[in-house]
């Protein structure tokens, strides 16, 4: 069996952003207590309309355009490219660590550079109201490219602060915040 040359060739770059689902659902509770919210005070004989929609307009359009912000990850020869608040450039040989962390019910990716600096990624992300199928697969993914891109020079660095064949951190995390 043939392969086709566009399967054949690697990808330059691969984005992972927040899915459909995962930014819809947490807006989706604000737009039942406003709706509930109305009605009650339609049944109290007060006016249907003015509140409704300024209602929708702060607790159901501004939190969806906050979601559609280009959170993610993208994942080039070079570097990961970590769209947040801010975008960020992690060149590959910088980085230490990439782990899946728990934050706030959530389970993130974390990128650990040589400098101590950790950078939470928002997507991909699997939790309660945003959970996602392939959240491992695409854990997977980012830490092939880590590894496949680094470079052949590569090697670890201590976490800052902490001596070589001293004691580990607390918790067991080396590059965690002193406690």
């Amino acid at each position: 069996m043939e392969q086709s040359q566009v399967a054949a060739v690697p990808s330059e770059r691969v984005r992972y952003r927040l899915t459909r689902l995962q930014r819809l659902l947490p807006v989706l509770p604000n737009i039942v207590i406003v709706m509930a919210f109305q009605v009650l005070i339609w049944l109290d004989g007060g006016p249907f309309g003015p509140l409704l929609v300024s209602g929708l307009l702060f607790w159901g359009v501004l939190p969806v355009l906050i979601t559609l912000l280009p959170f993610g990850v993208t994942l080039t020869p070079s570097a990961a490219i970590v769209h947040n608040l801010r975008r960020r450039t992690i060149p590959w040989s910088n980085v230490q660590a990439i782990r899946i962390e728990s934050f706030f019910g959530s389970r993130t990716v974390v990128i650990y550079e040589a400098g101590g600096r950790c950078t939470r990624m928002r997507a991909p992300i699997t939790g309660f109201l945003s959970w996602d199928r392939s959240f491992e697969e695409k854990f997977h993914t980012i830490g092939r490219w880590w590894l496949d891109h680094r470079g052949p020079d590569w090697a670890p660095v201590p976490p800052p602060g902490l001596q070589w064949g001293g004691p580990p951190a607390s918790d067991g995390n080396p590059y965690a915040p002193p406690a």
